[in-house]
């Protein structure tokens, strides 16, 4: 029998705490402290999303998108078709910058289904709309 696991996709930053505070408000989540791990904060949210803040204090932001590296590992949010607009205007106000992708309008109100931002650590995420609901 498998012991159970649970995954964490642990983001580095020189300030944990404002990029948490990020996270849980534009996820509905909330913010608590990993156990014994006094440099690791979980944004954890009612959907079952977990995402590890991480104190780094040499971390410096990455630099995206590179030409010889387009691809970085990201954090994919997802959301249905009609609340693509709105995702976009909470990312933004609470201090997401717009990315462009190579051969991609990716600016905020562009119509595509994927929108690609730096998180204010510099971390890429995608907002995606699915046809599915996101909760």
């Amino acid at each position: 029998m498998a012991v159970p696991k649970k995954s964490v996709l642990v983001l580095d930053c020189a300030d944990p705490e404002p990029l948490a505070r990020f996270y849980a408000t534009l996820l509905g989540a909330e913010v608590g402290p990993a156990g014994d791990d006094a440099g690791l904060l979980l944004v954890a949210g009612h959907s079952g999303t977990v995402l590890g803040v991480r104190l780094d204090p040499d971390r410096v932001p990455p630099s995206w998108p590179l030409p010889e590296d387009p691809q970085r590992p990201h954090l994919q949010i997802l959301v249905t078709p009609e609340t693509l607009d709105e995702a976009e205007r909470e990312a933004v106000a609470l201090g997401a910058r717009p990315v462009a992708a190579e051969g991609g309008d990716l600016r905020p109100g562009s119509r595509t289904t994927q929108r690609r931002y730096a998180d204010p650590a510099g971390h890429t995420f995608v907002l995606t709309a699915v046809g599915v609901p996101a909760r």
